[in-house]
């Protein structure tokens, strides 16, 4: 499989990522490999570009402009907050406001496979951390993504 840095894109919002990534894959388990490795060598200032293309849970747009299956996938990713109580939805938005202004970046967690309330209830415990702290568990949250997005684009494709 040879993956393009446009594709990459789709997976992880950090062009230099996308960058060096970018090439022929022999398998599943070394692209895995690559972008776990790669992903962990980077800057906080790649993280951050990561971060931007997510839209904040509970919201449709992300920061930066997306492909249109990064946006799909996140609606995907996003689908436990389908039928949460109005009072979830209300404090999501004020606590990633809360976050946002705490952080300097949005909350970024791999929200597949999680409740409205499972993910409330991470936002209120990571508000709790200092940014020190909180940066890599937001970037272990978006290695996360990357890695069920991978997973996806090789399996729809």
């Amino acid at each position: 499989m040879d993956l393009d840095e446009k594709t990459l894109l789709q997976c992880c919002g950090s062009k230099r990522w996308a960058r060096e990534m970018a090439g022929p894959y022999e398998n599943v388990e070394t692209l895995i490999a690559k972008a776990h490795d790669l992903w962990w060598s980077l800057e906080p200032a790649d993280w951050l570009e990561a971060f931007r293309s997510h839209p904040k849970i509970g919201e449709k747009k992300a920061a930066d402009k997306v492909s249109a299956q990064s946006q799909h996938w996140s609606g995907q990713e996003q689908s436990g907050l389908t039928n949460a109580s109005q009072d979830i939805v209300d404090s999501l938005a004020a606590l990633n406001h809360d976050y946002e202004q705490k952080f300097g970046f949005i909350f970024i967690i791999c929200a597949t496979g999680k409740t409205s309330a499972e993910m409330l209830s991470a936002l209120r415990e990571r508000l709790q951390h200092d940014r020190e702290a909180e940066l890599p568990i937001a970037a272990a949250e978006q290695g996360k993504i990357t890695e069920l997005r991978l997973n996806k684009l090789l399996t729809s494709s």
